[in-house]
């Protein structure tokens, strides 16, 4: 149930009312308008350099329209933005309640109901146009037609309408005839990306991109200059001492003709002489500026170059690189969410059932993390049989498995002789157990798998097929000794004895004869079984 009176951040009551009303929409008679200037026609460092400081100390109207720019100009820097704000507009939102109370798993549905709309990624992604611009602002459109508070859209908003405070740098306000006025609460969903530190305006990538945008434009120019002119004849035209100025320029102009229409008209007082180009050269130069720049924005936007550019390196070089580039996405997943549950969960919460002073439901974006189940299964073999308690949740949730509903067939353990969890301080007879049954868990777990894919499956595989001689003489020592403890405080006091009589010779040579494959099948782009 809705409150009576609820109170914004400024301290004084919210007129529902005005709510209903567009704040920031454009029209012909107001000073938000849709009409750009286009300030990247012609642009040059000094103009380029004059634009910038004006975005910092008073006006970012200029800078904004030439971030806008730059993604339909320059393709390079259109897709890797792109791809970056589409990671993660296309991420999965779940929602969580406050607590397992009844009204607190009604607040956390209540937002489920806004997520579960088809505009939703496009809401997404125009919020993500701050990653280019330092921030955007989309307005909240009210909807009260079921009887609740409910967005009916997410409206992107021109963020020239917008300026940061000159008190702050960081407060935003609203472009209107009567000035610039402070955002009503309730009615915006703010998002400043920060890919640097200091002033907002300042943490757009699009600041950084800028110089490569410009040095890549006038390489670019001039490379089309020696593609018209490379290779062709030098015309020379000759004019009687009598030649009027008509003449010359019908000459003038008919030297130019000759050059497009391979025809052209002269009086017979004149001449054209053609002489043979000199020119020499190539692209190279041209194009090699233009990949190093473009190479020098993906590192910006994407932190590397190894999914957007041909660079060399194969599998291994590639799956680094990937790395950094999930690391960046997990960054911009991260301030999004600050971003949604601030100025869009509380505001549905708080008109529809009142401020929550013991929590708001959590909205969270899912990044799914490939799970690495090989080596966690062996872990947990070991460590649960140890005495460490882990949730089911938890381990789901790392391999990306479902709470099995009831009457679901469930997976079994391929055999019935599992040793039960010893507790700490456990017998000898229990702590043998348990240690022969973590040998049987490893077994059963890299025993059970025998789909293979690709060519790195296969490398797998093979190794695989004899791991019992690679891995027993680094686990069997471990064993060993959990066989003749009696206690599970004894046998962590003497487990770093372990290690001198631990071998390694068999996995070390496995896995540098692997790594050395692996490599050159990469560098050769062959198959790694050697065909």
């Amino acid at each position: 149930m809705a409150v009576s009176v609820l109170l914004g951040p400024d301290g004084f009551p919210i007129d529902r009312t005005q709510l209903l009303v567009e704040q920031a929409a454009p029209s012909l008679t107001s000073v938000r308008n849709i009409v750009s200037e286009h300030p990247a026609d012609g642009l040059t460092p000094q103009r380029l350099a004059r634009i910038l400081r004006d975005a910092e100390a008073t006006d970012a109207r200029a800078y904004l329209e030439l971030a806008e720019l730059m993604e339909e100009r320059d393709l390079h820097y259109l897709g890797v933005l792109g791809k970056r704000k589409r990671g993660v507009a296309q991420l999965e939102m779940t929602v969580e309640p406050a607590s397992n109370s009844a009204d607190d798993k009604a607040a956390a549905e209540l937002i489920r109901t806004f997520l579960n709309r088809l505009e939703i990624q496009d809401e997404m992604l125009d919020l993500l146009d701050a990653i280019g611009k330092g921030y955007s602002v989309t307005e909240i459109l009210w909807d009260v037609s079921g009887k609740q508070w409910m967005p009916k859209k997410l409206k992107h908003r021109d963020p020239r309408w917008f300026r940061f405070s000159l008190n702050d740098g960081e407060t935003l306000e609203l472009w209107d005839n009567r000035g610039y006025l402070p955002l009503a609460p309730y009615q915006f969903v703010t998002h400043i990306a920060k890919a640097k530190s200091g002033l907002p305006i300042r943490g757009g990538l699009a600041r950084a991109v800028a110089w490569s945008y410009l040095f890549k434009n006038l390489d670019l120019k001039g490379w089309v200059i020696f593609a018209e002119t490379y290779g062709q004849p030098i015309r020379l035209g000759k004019y009687g001492p009598g030649a009027s100025d008509g003449d010359k320029r019908a000459l003038l102009s008919a030297i130019r003709n000759i050059a497009q229409d391979c025809a052209a008209m002269i009086p017979a007082s004149m001449s054209v002489e053609f002489l043979e180009s000199k020119i020499t050269g190539n692209v190279e130069l041209y194009e090699k500026l233009a990949n190093y720049l473009d190479q020098q924005v993906s590192k910006a936007v994407l932190g590397q170059t190894g999914t957007t550019d041909a660079i060399a390196g194969g599998h291994a070089v590639g799956k680094v690189h990937q790395q950094g580039q999930d690391d960046i996405q997990k960054s911009d997943a991260k301030q999004l969410e600050v971003t949604l549950n601030r100025d869009l969960v509380k505001p549905i919460i708080d008109l529809n059932m009142g401020p929550r002073p013991n929590g708001y439901p959590i909205l969270r974006i899912v990044i799914e993390e490939e799970a690495q189940a090989l080596p966690l299964a062996q872990a947990l073999a070991v460590m649960v049989d140890r005495g460490l308690q882990v949730s089911q949740t938890d381990v789901r949730r790392k391999l990306g498995f479902d709470e099995p509903s009831p009457g679901d067939k469930v997976l079994t353990p391929a055999t019935a002789n599992t040793a039960a969890p010893p507790s700490p301080g456990g017998s000898d007879s229990s702590l043998a157990a348990s240690a022969a049954g973590a040998a049987g868990a490893i077994d059963a777990t890299i025993g059970g798998s025998t789909v293979q894919n690709d060519a790195i499956d296969d490398l797998v595989a093979e190794q695989l097929a004899d791991w019992r001689k690679l891995t027993v003489p680094m686990v069997q020592p471990i064993l060993d000794l959990a066989a003749q403890c009696r206690s599970f405080d004894e046998f962590l006091a003497q487990l770093p004895g372990v290690i001198p009589k631990q071998n390694n010779k068999a996995l070390t040579e496995a896995l540098a004869r692997s790594l050395f494959a692996g490599t050159l099948a990469g560098e050769t782009e062959s198959d790694l079984g050697g065909n």
